[in-house]
């Protein structure tokens, strides 16, 4: 089974916006007319990323009771979490300079990790008639 999805669209965001940043600096693309696009993806990638980390420790399913997460889900949560200090940190260094670069980067491991992670393995499928 493959990762789950709020784990691939963090990390897909993530990727896009590392992209367009470097894209950016390294002047093949020319977003001066709408500068607001990098930091959409920036805050896009921070409310999924919160949401993936968050995912196992909210009740979901009627009445808000719902099945416990797969122990893996829980883990990739765990792994996750830290890329929460480079993200809080990054609107404070300064685009232009290589340590705004080096920050976004720390939390790349984490990202991988969480999608990683997220993947169960095949023995967790659930088996043909629900058993």
């Amino acid at each position: 089974m493959g990762p789950q999805p709020l784990f691939v669209a963090a990390a897909a965001s993530y990727t896009a916006n590392c992209a367009l940043g470097a894209s950016v600096a390294l002047r093949l693309v020319d977003t001066s007319g709408f500068r607001w696009l990098h930091h959409a993806v920036y805050i896009a990638t921070c409310v999924l990323a919160a949401s993936a980390a968050l995912t196992p420790f909210v009740p979901s399913g009627p009445g808000r009771r719902g099945r416990a997460p797969h122990p893996r889900t829980a883990l990739a949560a765990l792994a996750l979490a830290p890329a929460a200090v480079p993200l809080a940190l990054i609107p404070r260094i300064s685009a232009r300079s290589s340590g705004h670069v080096k920050l976004a980067l720390t939390a790349a491991p984490f990202f991988v990790a969480g999608l990683l992670l997220s993947a169960r393995p095949a023995s967790a499928r659930r088996r043909p008639g629900g058993k």
